[in-house]
């Protein structure tokens, strides 16, 4: 059960710092960045890539008792979750002039989304970070849509309060070419319940790095992730669930599919269990279907547990090419194979797509699935 305790328990006590110099460059050798191809970042790893404000636009269309703000670099509310513990988070800290901060009042419990639109409007690199915060008992709907183009690296952090709960949705849906790398990180208070969502369909190549911590127990955590990788396509995402709390429940679950020549995906789940953390229950699961030949995927769970008192805790990954027998069992009841492809990929996602609960989200992911695999031919 697990690994050795330096690939998953390490990663809950790395470098943690705020000073750019405590970072040295990533060559790809590090366990961090062996699957990241470094050159296709377009210096946003080594510094050498320039931030311009220009770059990238930040608007927020709020939901009624949602407050936004812009704020300085001086506001308090930055970075309480804790310190940069890598050399791309700490340069989006060392670069950034302004922050958007969205605050969900205790008096909110509704489903009409918040939605932050992240644009990328030139070639430029652009930094962007964002502070969602949801006051005790509120309840709120999230979503963060990423489109433009550019080399954009990203912090987005997200607190919270007790008996809170949010949905957070997080789209890609770059152009292509585009660079993302992002850093989210996730904060859940007591008996709080969080519901994140990663959406990652364009752009040249995509890193999101999105952990977990509770502040409290009781706290329950669900991560769901889609991802679609076309040729040439590089989508990375890479988990990190710290169980420090006693009684707290994580579910992961993450689908992607990948075709054409050059479509890479890679899938990093990191659960780690401290002493402390009794009455723990989680699990984490990736699956990849892989559509045509060419195309690679890798997928890692790690899971390390340091006390005996837990609820449950397994993982499960699995990559396998199309089912050709679910392809014949459509055929045989009169549907043409271009459709009938569609619909097993279709198939494939639907189970993580129907529990975002936005029905105008769920009803883009699909549209954008079905207009990928009319590119090629699956």
């Amino acid at each position: 059960m697990g690994v050795s305790h330096s690939a998953v328990a390490d990663r809950g006590s790395s470098l943690a710092s705020f000073d750019l110099a405590d970072h040295p460059v990533p060559t790809g050798r590090e366990e961090a960045w062996r699957f990241t191809p470094l050159r296709r970042l377009r210096g946003l790893h080594d510094g050498s890539a320039e931030p311009t404000p220009e770059a990238v636009t930040v608007t927020v269309d709020a939901a009624p008792g949602v407050l936004v703000e812009t704020v300085g670099r001086d506001d308090p509310r930055l970075g309480l979750l804790g310190a940069p513990d890598d050399r791309i988070e700490a340069q989006v800290n060392a670069s950034f002039t302004s922050a958007t901060v969205v605050s969900v009042s205790p008096e909110v419990a509704s489903t009409t989304p918040t939605t932050i639109r992240v644009h990328g409007n030139t070639e430029a690199a652009g930094v962007t970070r964002l502070l969602v915060q949801v006051a005790p008992g509120a309840d709120a709907v999230v979503t963060v849509d990423h489109t433009g183009t550019g080399a954009q690296a990203e912090t987005l952090e997200v607190r919270l309060g007790h008996d809170a709960r949010l949905t957070l949705v997080s789209i890609q849906d770059w152009a292509a070419g585009a660079v993302h790398v992002a850093r989210q990180r996730f904060a859940v208070g007591q008996n709080a319940t969080l519901r994140a969502i990663n959406a990652t369909l364009g752009g040249d190549t995509v890193r999101i790095y999105p952990s977990v911590t509770y502040d409290g127990p009781g706290g329950d955590a669900e991560l769901l992730g889609v991802f679609l990788a076309g040729p040439g396509q590089h989508l990375e995402h890479r988990l990190f669930v710290d169980h420090g709390q006693p009684h707290c429940r994580s579910n992961v679950a993450y689908k992607g599919a990948l075709q054409g020549a050059g479509a890479r995906t890679v899938w990093i789940g990191d659960v780690l269990i401290r002493s402390n953390a009794v009455g723990t229950n989680t699990y984490e699961l990736n699956r990849n279907l892989v559509l045509t030949d060419g195309a690679r995927a890798d997928s890692v769970p790690n899971l390390e547990i340091e006390t005996g008192e837990i609820v449950g805790a397994g993982h499960a990954s699995a990559t396998g090419r199309f089912d050709d027998e679910q392809l014949f069992y459509l055929q045989a009841r009169g549907i043409p194979e271009d459709e009938a492809r569609r619909l097993v990929v279709r198939g494939f996602f639907a189970d993580v797509i129907q529990q975002i609960g936005v029905a105008e989200v769920e009803q883009r992911l699909l549209g954008a699935i079905d207009a990928e695999l009319e590119q090629v031919n699956v």
